[in-house]
């Protein structure tokens, strides 16, 4: 893929943001350890137990759900929840829903008819594990077990849980989703003439949204208002574009051992990336740029946003 220089104007920020501090990277490090246990004592509960019928499949969906994922998404609900003063309990069930629908589509991701991998989360990819076919319908079981769960959470109040399952929806699939942000992604492969603002479509929806409507779950739940909402929607696109940037950088400078997948696919496929159209040092620019258009949107917020900003400088310094 041809290199290009980046050249796009960044908004100015009315006030400086600042380097990322250790202090902010350790408490969003501290709180992403905390929501990651609670998030995953609340799957324990919801997610059938391998014992139960039919085996195969729920030993599948386990084996990809609690395989040590970062729980990245649902955590950013909790801690958009609760900037907005949303107890803990009321977020879970939408949070589990998350985390569901973004294994189930770690699974398919992995299947030799799209991304052909073999090491997720440091093991065996599920189709490895146990079958293609088994593969395909654990997914399908962990996407339809999230939307059950939301719409069943008797904490939550009849509209809430309408508008959260559209949230999700909307999240997961087309025309502005992860499903419609893949399908872009796998026919940008091999294309040399791949422009910035191509990749960040691709990605703004297949690792984007995602992130951004749990962001915007989070604050749902919680009352926030329309313009709340839409602060926090500015921060959370951003902050998936940043998540990307950094997933793509790691793909090139980190190691299996460290990623728990395997490194250089992307480059292998002829991915659109940002190292690959930019460069490193340019990509690593663009990723400090988004980092401060992410902040930029939380001093707007009249709310507690220390965590949220502390989880953004802890995506931009990531090294897995």
């Amino acid at each position: 893929m041809m290199m290009r220089a980046f050249s796009e104007a960044q908004p100015k920020v009315a006030e400086t943001i600042g380097a990322v501090s250790s202090a902010e990277t350790d408490s969003a490090r501290d709180f992403l350890a905390r929501a990651r246990a609670v998030i995953d004592a609340h799957l324990e509960q919801i997610v059938p137990a391998a014992t139960v019928e039919p085996v195969t499949i729920h030993s599948a969906m386990r084996w990809s759900l609690f395989a040590g994922g970062k729980r990245f998404r649902p955590a950013l609900l909790l801690a958009t929840g609760e900037a907005f003063g949303a107890p803990t309990h009321s977020l879970l069930a939408t949070a589990c829903a998350f985390e569901m629908v973004h294994t189930y589509s770690l699974i398919h991701d992995d299947l030799p008819a799209m991304d052909d991998d073999d090491l997720r989360r440091g093991r065996a990819t599920c189709h490895i594990r146990f079958s293609e076919a088994t593969a395909i319908l654990a997914g399908d079981a962990l996407q339809a077990l999230a939307f059950q769960t939301i719409a069943e959470e008797q904490d939550l109040d009849a509209g809430v849980r309408v508008a959260l399952v559209g949230e999700l929806a909307r999240a997961a699939g087309t025309p502005v989703g992860m499903i419609a942000g893949q399908a872009d992604d796998l026919a940008a492969e091999s294309r040399t003439d791949v422009t910035g603002e191509e990749l960040d479509s691709i990605h703004r929806r297949k690792t984007g949204a995602m992130i951004a409507h749990a962001a915007r779950c989070g604050a749902i739940i919680a009352g926030a208002n329309s313009r709340e909402l839409e602060c926090v929607t500015s921060y959370a696109r951003q902050l998936g574009l940043l998540f990307q940037i950094t997933d793509d950088l790691l793909d090139v400078t980190a190691t299996a051992e460290d990623l728990g997948k395997t490194p250089g696919k992307d480059a292998r496929a002829a991915k659109a990336t940002y190292p690959a159209l930019y460069g490193l040092e340019v990509a690593r620019a663009r990723a400090h740029a988004v980092y401060d258009e992410a902040c930029a949107s939380l001093l707007e917020l009249e709310r507690p946003t220390q965590t949220l900003r502390a989880i953004a400088g802890l995506i931009l310094e990531r090294q897995t």
